[in-house]
C-alpha cells in the first residue's frame, strides 16, 4: 500500500512531473511499496525487467558481475529510479542491485511502463531526456576509465566532487571507500595507497572526509576536461555514478 507521502515525491522527478494526472494516477494505482533489508539482492543481472523501481529511503547499490568478479556501478539514493531502460526495452536486467541498508522502494510495472511510454507524449520525452542523460553519464565514466591512469581518475574524482560541492575545500565522501574503490576500478589496497600519494598533489583524506590543501597541485594533475568532467546538471542528477558529497 502506498503511504500519503509518496505520491508527491515520485510526482516531482523529471520523469514523472510533466505527464497527464490522470496517467500518473494509473501508474501509481499499480505500483507497489516495499521495505527491504540491508544486504538483500533485490533483483539479479540477467533477469527479464519485471519493475522499474524508486528508492524512497535508504540506498542501493547496483553491481555488474563476471567470472566471480563484481564492480560497483552506482549506488542509488532518493528520491530515484534505477532500471529504466530495461523496463523500457522488455530486456534483462545487466546488473544486479541489492540494499545497504533498510530501504523502502516503490515498484511499478514494465508493462505498464512501456504502455504509458506509447499512451502519453510527455512521459515518452521524459524517459528519452532521462535516458539520453544516463548515456552521456555513462559515455563520460567510460572515456575517464580508459584515457586516466588510476591516480588521475582518483584526483578527478574527488576534485569533481569539490566542484559539484560549490567549490568546497572540504567534504565528505558520500559512499564507503570499498564502493568508491569498486567504482572507480580499483582494488580497496590501491585506492589506499592512491589517497596517501594524492597528499602531495593537494588533497588530503581525514577517514571520510575529503580536504583540499592545494587546488592549484590538484587541478594541475587532473587536467580538467569538459567533455570528461564538466557538469551537467540532468545527467548528473539521473545519470549512474555515486552520490554527491556532503559538505
Amino acid at each position: 500500500m502506498m503511504r500519503p507521502d509518496t505520491d508527491p515525491q515520485i510526482r516531482h522527478l523529471h520523469l514523472f512531473r510533466d505527464m497527464a494526472q490522470a496517467n500518473f494516477v494509473n501508474l501509481m494505482t499499480a505500483s507497489y511499496d516495499q521495505i527491504f533489508p540491508p544486504g538483500l539482492e533485490m533483483i539479479r543481472q540477467g533477469d527479464p525487467a519485471d519493475f522499474l523501481h524508486i528508492v524512497m529511503e535508504g540506498s542501493v547499490e547496483l553491481v555488474g558481475q563476471w567470472a566471480g568478479r563484481e564492480c560497483t556501478m552506482a549506488v542509488v539514493r532518493p528520491v530515484s529510479t534505477f532500471i529504466l531502460a530495461a523496463c523500457i526495452r522488455d530486456a534483462p536486467y545487466l546488473m544486479t542491485a541489492r540494499t545497504l541498508e533498510r530501504t523502502r522502494i516503490v515498484l511499478i510495472p514494465a508493462s505498464d511502463l512501456r504502455s504509458m511510454f506509447r499512451r502519453d507524449p510527455e512521459f515518452a520525452v521524459a524517459v528519452i531526456n532521462e535516458l539520453a542523460a544516463c548515456y552521456r553519464s555513462v559515455v563520460r565514466t567510460a572515456k575517464s576509465l580508459k584515457l586516466r591512469n588510476s591516480r588521475e581518475r582518483v584526483a578527478s574524482y574527488l576534485l569533481r566532487h569539490s566542484i559539484i560541492a560549490g567549490g568546497a575545500p572540504s567534504y565528505m565522501l558520500g559512499v564507503e571507500k570499498r564502493l568508491l574503490a569498486s567504482y572507480l576500478g580499483m582494488t580497496p589496497e590501491n585506492l589506499s595507497r592512491t589517497l596517501k600519494s594524492l597528499e602531495a598533489d593537494g588533497v588530503k583524506i581525514d577517514g571520510a572526509r575529503v580536504i583540499i590543501t592545494d587546488r592549484t597541485r590538484l587541478t594541475a594533475l587532473v587536467k580538467p576536461d569538459a567533455l570528461i568532467d564538466g557538469l551537467d546538471a540532468a545527467a548528473d542528477s539521473i545519470g549512474p555514478g555515486l552520490p554527491v558529497p556532503q559538505v
